[in-house]
């Protein structure tokens, strides 16, 4: 799944192409991935799109600097972004691809993007509204982590009474906006901390290091991102993770094995060595503590 660092480079990439353009067609092709009527899709034609910038995890298109629509993207699980310059103009047939939306700029002609989905769990959102508020992901979003408003303090804050395990509370949207169950996982490893631990009992040195290590990880995984082209940021993802996706890999901070732990529709994955004192945690594969 994109996540903050992915997100916020895809912002950036649009940014250069799209602002200044005018939408010249917007064709949805999945049923289940409009989630809004009312304005149409259609409003967005002939707007010119003055900003793209994200919101938590969501990608959203500004159109005449605020008076027209706002198209908000949430990619989940399996869904991507794909720029092209040379789309077909024609209106995609629907059918059982990857393809759910394209959108065409009335010029360059041919210059746009699809929305495409793996997977048979269509999840891929799209909303077309009159303020990005309206999009109830966006209105329950918490502070965004690299907000400069967002201090040790703003954090600790947040933590205060929170009786739920440390990695459900990173992966709240509620709480925190954009961090999801990768950068999780890398979060608190770099933290040496583990997942299990309860929000509320961690000690006032546990976090201001859980404070800094969500502060680098993002903040390196953004630069890392910053300036490549949509199709290179999956890969770049993966090569820059450190223990999430690396199950039975060393770490590479001790070189024990990396370990995992299996959810019903998820995992994660952790060292043990740097995170839980050595002790291996209990993998039961219908847990649902951290959905």
């Amino acid at each position: 799944m994109p996540e903050l660092p992915e997100v916020e480079a895809l912002a950036g990439f649009l940014t250069g192409r799209m602002t200044g353009h005018t939408v010249g067609r917007v064709m949805p092709v999945a049923v289940s991935v409009l989630k809004t009527y009312d304005p149409p899709l259609d409003a967005l034609v002939g707007r010119t799109v003055t900003a793209v910038g994200r919101r938590g995890k969501f990608l959203v298109f500004t159109t005449d600097d605020g008076d027209g629509p706002h198209l908000a993207v949430h990619l989940a699980r399996g869904g991507w972004l794909r720029w092209k310059d040379d789309l077909p103009t024609l209106p995609p047939r629907p059918g059982k691809g990857p393809l759910a939306l394209r959108l065409l700029l009335a010029e360059p002609e041919g210059a746009g993007f699809d929305l495409t989905e793996a997977g048979t769990q269509k999840r891929l959102a799209v909303y077309c509204v009159r303020d990005p508020q309206d999009v109830p992901g966006i209105a329950r979003l918490g502070p965004d982590p690299l907000d400069p408003a967002f201090t040790r303090e703003a954090f600790a804050a947040l933590l205060t009474g929170e009786r739920r395990r440390i990695k459900g509370v990173l992966r709240d949207q509620g709480v925190i906006a954009g961090v999801g169950n990768a950068y999780s996982d890398e979060v608190l490893h770099a933290a040496k901390m583990s997942p299990y631990a309860l929000a509320a009992n961690l000690s006032d040195e546990d976090v201001s290091r859980l404070y800094q290590a969500l502060r680098t990880t993002l903040e390196d995984a953004v630069e890392r991102s910053r300036g490549l082209a949509a199709g290179e940021l999956k890969g770049e993802k993966k090569t820059g993770l450190r223990v999430h996706g690396r199950a039975g890999e060393p770490c590479p901070v001790c070189g024990d094995t990396i370990r995992e732990v299996s959810f019903s529709d998820s995992s994660l994955q952790y060292c043990a060595t740097c995170q839980t004192g050595g002790k291996p945690l209990a993998d039961r594969r219908m847990s649902r503590l951290l959905k």
